[in-house]
């Protein structure tokens, strides 16, 4: 199973401090406007809380990812509360892409994006690559859709 670059957790870790922060300006804000006496350190401790839980999140987010080429499919392993096992065979794949937002930029990651045939939502996106892993990763699934195009021949 390859396991996601150890970098992925400063962008989900940063994330969730954003969060929090955002969490602990509302709470103040509403502790400056509430129409009842609200203590201060309710603020904080909304803040500590939404921190310390988003940061563990994250860590357990990154432990949890994991992911495999096969011979017939892409196979993806994920999730914290809510274990999640895809796998994507080959002749259901469309088209791969690379992806490179500001902030993986930011952090030397990118992300291959796998779009399959069928319902809205199929598409499965492989995050926390560096970009010649993410390239690489790109070119070997496209080789395999390619071959395993003839295999589907009815």
């Amino acid at each position: 199973m390859n396991r996601l670059h150890p970098r992925i957790r400063l962008l989900w870790v940063a994330r969730a401090v954003v969060f929090a922060l955002v969490a602990g300006g509302v709470a103040t804000a509403a502790t400056l406007f509430a129409p009842v006496s609200i203590p201060t350190f309710v603020p904080v401790a909304v803040g500590v809380v939404f921190l310390v839980v988003g940061v563990a999140v994250a860590l357990l987010r990154y432990r949890a990812w994991g992911y495999e080429v096969r011979d017939d499919s892409l196979y993806l392993q994920r999730g914290v509360l809510t274990k999640v096992n895809t796998v994507v065979p080959f002749v259901r794949v469309q088209h791969v892409d690379s992806a490179r937002g500001p902030l993986e930029r930011l952090v030397g990651l990118a992300s291959t994006v796998v779009y399959t045939a069928g319902s809205r939502g199929a598409d499965v996106a492989i995050p926390g690559l560096t970009p010649k892993g993410a390239e690489d990763l790109q070119d070997r699934l496209k080789r395999l859709a390619i071959a395993s195009e003839g295999d589907d021949a009815v």
